[in-house]
């Protein structure tokens, strides 16, 4: 009966976040749909998200790791190929009991750290909710979007339009590959050796496998029922299960209660630590130089977050959020006459709105590319080097597919990690992610001497307008103080290889002084004009 329901809340949780990462129509929108990703344990920890984790450390003190066993989606993932593993096997599959790998658990975890000073690459890589995000974003999205195409061309024969055509892209080659390395790897470690990932790498296991050592219920083993024939040892995924020894290493035991129902002398009960077990296995001796060295660690990875997330906290009070590290003025001398077939470079990455800086990005971000897969406007991607090599995969802003929409805030209503604060619709009009840069010289109504305006008509603050330039021309005259970078002048602008107005971005994002719309002059006409 245990092991039916934790299979029923594995396959809702698990479709649930599956299909949040692929709906690219908003089927599901509003905090109720983005529950499953808030709840994930490294998205808590990151938005310091105390309610979630308290929550989760309960139910781990109560039952053990039940979030690695129902909630998290890499972990559910790693069953579904093991599943498969023992139904394709030739012979029957069979787990054996191996020691726990704590120097290593230690090790990643600590490791895992380093996001706290400012490199979030490493635990962006192990994270197990991250890591699953990037494999349904890069990966498993593009064949859905191919499978809705197919629907959307056979149901449009019958003058049926559930379906519509949608473009099927990858948004990045390196978080391609990354996600596909990840899917491999972790697929491989579950089709050999079952949840050999989540007790030696996952630092979210690590960490929640230590809470489980002092939960209330958990799998133990009635001695004098016991005959070590080893049957619940061979099922045992997470090789926790000592059938010589006739002991559990709980801190390892993910809850799949697998071990429960093959057992035919009903020697293994979950039940409460604190009732008596007839002969009870006796407990290994516990090396104590071991559990001094994983209790600091466990110390260090929850202290560190707690002190960097309140300076963090303090830092956005008051003016803080709105200190530019940049000017916002372009200056003329760092060019020479060009061409549109030269390149500029950015001296900044564009920052998602609501980022707040960079530095915020590279203390919350685990780069799970919920956000990206969720940009209506296609303009978020994953950063190669635009951040540097702690920033990888992080989103950042591009314009050639499209430009960020005035009133779109889905960017920051989606983040579960605390890296893109939510935002009102008032709020990102005038939220400042970078300042727009014209080149004169390349302009087409400078170099081909023709009306243009695109650039003016498509940006929604004014920040460009066009005045009078010669002969009847206007050319486009900027005002850094009220744009807000959404890159609708770089988008539209015709100029090609390399636009002749761009946005560069902000370190820190800044607050747009408010616009005033401008009425346009209505003339009346008494007659006809010819």
């Amino acid at each position: 009966m245990l092991k039916k329901i934790r299979l029923g809340i594995s396959i809702v949780l698990f479709s649930l976040i599956t299909f949040y990462f692929l709906d690219f129509a908003g089927l599901m929108s509003g905090e109720a749909a983005n529950l499953p990703a808030r709840i994930q344990f490294v998205p808590a920890v990151m938005a310091f998200s105390v309610t979630i984790l308290i929550i989760l450390a309960v139910l781990t003190l109560l039952f053990g790791r039940i979030y690695c066993s129902s909630i998290c989606p890499m972990g559910i993932y790693q069953d579904i190929v093991a599943w498969f593993s023992k139904r394709t096997a030739k012979k029957k599959k069979r787990y054996r009991f191996g020691k726990a790998k704590n120097v290593l658990r230690v090790s990643m975890l600590v490791a895992s750290v380093s996001v706290f000073l400012k490199f979030p690459l490493i635990l962006g890589f192990i994270d197990p909710y991250s890591a699953y995000g990037r494999i349904v974003t890069n990966v498993f999205r593009p064949v859905y979007m191919a499978g809705n195409n197919v629907l959307e061309m056979v149901f449009t024969k019958f003058d049926n339009y559930t379906f519509y055509k949608t473009d099927i892209f990858i948004m990045s080659v390196f978080a391609f590959v990354v996600a596909i390395l990840t899917l491999l790897i972790i697929g491989y470690l579950a089709w050999k050796h079952g949840r050999t990932y989540c007790n030696t790498v996952c630092p979210a296991g690590t960490v929640l496998g230590f809470l489980s050592r002092f939960a209330i219920f958990k799998i133990r083993i009635d001695k004098s029922k016991c005959n070590s024939c080893g049957v619940c040892e061979m099922r045992c995924k997470a090789a926790c299960i000592s059938s010589k020894q006739k002991t559990v290493d709980n801190s390892r035991c993910v809850d799949c209660f697998n071990c429960l129902n093959v057992c035919r002398k009903d020697a293994l009960k979950f039940s409460p630590s604190f009732a008596p077990v007839k002969n009870a296995a006796v407990k290994p001796p516990v090396d104590e130089g071991k559990r001094r060295f994983l209790t600091g660690g466990i110390i260090a990875a929850v202290a560190a977050p707690v002190a960097v997330i309140e300076d963090g906290m303090n830092s956005l009070t008051g003016n803080d959020r709105y200190v530019r590290q940049h000017p916002q003025r372009h200056d003329r001398r760092r060019f020479r006459r060009r061409t549109g077939n030269d390149r500029y470079v950015r001296q900044h990455p564009i920052l998602p709105p609501g980022s707040i800086s960079t530095e915020n990005m590279l203390r919350h971000c685990t780069s799970c590319h919920l956000c990206i897969g969720k940009c209506p406007s296609r303009v978020l991607k994953p950063a190669f080097m635009e951040y540097g090599l702690a920033g990888m995969m992080q989103p950042t802003m591009y314009f050639e597919k499209g430009f960020c929409n005035f009133d779109c805030t889905v960017c920051s209503e989606v983040c579960p990690n605390g890296a893109i604060q939510q935002l009102t619709k008032d709020e990102k009009h005038l939220n400042q992610g970078g300042h727009v840069v014209f080149t004169r010289d390349i302009c087409i109504v400078q170099t081909e001497e023709t009306n243009c305006g695109a650039c003016s008509e498509h940006c929604p603050t004014q920040a460009v307008t066009m005045i009078p330039y010669k002969d009847g021309l206007t050319i486009p005259h900027i005002n850094v103080e009220i744009c807000i970078g959404c890159g609708g002048c770089e988008f539209i602008c015709p100029v090609r290889p390399f636009r002749a107005i761009h946005i560069e971005g902000h370190a820190v994002q800044g607050k747009a002084k408010p616009f005033e719309e401008q009425e346009k002059e209505v003339k009346e006409i008494d007659s006809f004009g010819f």
